[in-house]
């Protein structure tokens, strides 16, 4: 587990790994990096595009979903940060626009986009 850069925005205490390796395969760990989050006060967390596994953007793994409604399940706000246009799956991009319109889960540009997203979202 990389260390998470804790950090108040707005008032809003927000979470972000220290790293741009992948450090998310699976939902445990996603739930293990979540739990970390909220054991340190943040009530949401800023991931970026490549913390997470290749299989994240199959939606066919069915891992997306699954870490997504972790996040849902567990009411911790969640941005992704990246660049998402080098995705041509129309399923993907569907999946992308419909968590944007939700308010929970983001998929955003940058760091700044996510902050500004999360804290008026929280």
């Amino acid at each position: 587990m990389s260390n998470l850069h804790i950090q108040t925005f707005n008032n809003h205490t927000i979470a972000e790994p220290l790293t741009d390796q992948i450090i998310i395969y699976t939902a445990d760990d996603a739930l293990d990096i979540m739990g970390n989050a909220s054991y340190l006060g943040a009530s949401a967390l800023i991931i970026k595009e490549s913390n997470l596994s290749k299989e994240f953007f199959d939606l066919r793994t069915g891992i997306a979903g699954e870490i997504l409604q972790k996040f849902s399940n567990y009411r911790m706000k969640l941005a992704i940060t990246g660049d998402f246009s080098k995705y041509t799956s129309k399923s993907l991009n569907d999946f992308i626009r419909e968590s944007n319109k939700t308010g929970h889960i983001c998929f955003v540009t940058s760091r700044d986009c996510a902050l500004t997203y999360l804290t008026q979202r929280i």
